[in-house]
Parts: C-alpha cells; structure tokens; sequence
C-alpha cells in the first residue's frame, strides 16, 4: 500500500479501480467507527446503531509489487467502504449487498464474548451470500484499547482464523491501531485477485455470474465498466 487521500464525493472518475468492501459484524462491535477512523481518522465515542446500511469513501493509491519482489505499477483505487447493520430485521437488506462486494471486513468485539461466537453465523452468511464461496476475509477483533475488559483471548481468535484461512488482526477504532493495516490487508488480497484474472475483465463467481471491478478504460471520456 502507499499514500492515501480521503475522497469528497467530487463526482470525477480519476481513478483506475472502484473497488466495494463490506464491514460485518453484530451490532455495536464498533463498524461504524472502525470505518469513520479509516476514512477520516476520527473517532466517535457516541454509538449511533446503523439503520440498514451506510458507506464511506476513500482514495488510495496501491502499488503492485513487481516478480521480483520491487514495487511495480500503482493503481490508483476508489474504495467504497459500506457499513451494515447487525441486527437481525436488517439482515435481508443487507445480505442483498453481499454479492456486489469484493472483500470483507468481518468485526468482533473483544470485550464482547457473544460476538465472537456469532463470528461462525456471519462466516455462514457469507458462503450463502457472497460473490463466490472463498471470498477475500480479513478477521478484526475491534476494541483492543479497552485490554482490562477483554473476553476473547488473541489466541482463540488466531486459532478462529486460522482455522477459516482469514488473517487476524486486533484493531481499535478509538486509537486507530491495526485499522488502516487491516483494510490494506484486504485490499492487497483483493487486488491480487484481480491481478490473477487480469485480462479475463472480471472474477468468476458461483452461479455463472461474473463479478466485475468498476476499470475506468478511457478517461478521456471513453466507457466504464459497471462494478455491478
């Protein structure tokens, strides 16, 4: 990963990739903090449950590490970051956006025991749901700032990630800790994806369908291809 700028909605499509994540967890695990933290580097101490599902935006520039290991080409991304809901009369709604994203971020609340055990619900949610049956995870335990109210030991959720293929990292959206580490983890997972299909123009999905990142071809005012 390389430098970042928040996105301000200008409208304009000077970027290479609009690349479409989703943050996962029950209600309170701090998603929506976790994502005001990435893309502007705030935090609200306020919990304000989302009501069916938000996003935010964000530029980044990726770089493509060459074969030999030296940094190769960079892409410049536009990633759209969507916050859903965890309560369950959401869930419908938000199972519907499953499919239109290309990685997810998959929060737990470390002082929140229960959370972590329905860590295996969402894990389900997405084998249903998502473009594809081994799609691109990245396993958060949020709220490691808060160590004297901890529940779930990094141990046991190492050994939760390990077990589902996931990287595993603990992240506070009060600090900041791990949070932009974590969504570059995903992205650099996504993008190498991307890289393996190159030339195919989009990624093989269950049921026939083809999932296809948003490319912007011509810039100078030629056709884009839809990220639907």
């Amino acid at each position: 990963m390389g430098d970042s700028t928040p996105s301000h909605g200008t409208g304009t499509t000077d970027y290479d990739y609009l690349i479409k994540f989703l943050a996962l967890g029950d209600s309170g695990v701090g998603k929506t903090s976790f994502l005001y933290q990435y893309t502007d580097g705030q935090f609200n101490s306020k919990f304000i449950s989302t009501v069916g599902i938000d996003f935010r935006e964000k530029r980044v520039v990726h770089r493509v590490p060459g074969a030999d290991g030296s940094v190769g080409r960079s892409q410049r991304i536009h990633l759209q970051l969507w916050d859903t809901a965890g309560q369950e009369r959401f869930r419908s709604l938000t199972t519907a956006f499953f499919r239109d994203a290309m990685g997810f971020l998959l929060l737990f609340d470390l002082t929140n025991e229960q959370s972590f055990m329905n860590i295996r619900n969402w894990i389900a949610q997405l084998q249903t749901h998502a473009y594809c049956e081994n799609p691109d995870i990245i396993l958060c335990g949020n709220k490691s700032d808060l160590e004297d109210q901890r529940a779930v030991t990094e141990q046991r959720a190492k050994e939760l990630a390990e077990k589902h293929g996931f990287s595993y990292y603990e992240t506070s959206a009060a600090t900041g800790q791990n949070v932009a580490k974590s969504v570059e983890a995903l992205l650099d997972l996504v993008m190498h994806r991307m890289e393996h299909f190159i030339g195919k123009k989009d990624i093989p999905t269950k049921n026939g369908h083809r999932l296809r990142p948003h490319q912007n071809v011509d810039e100078a005012g030629g056709e884009s291809k839809c990220a639907c």
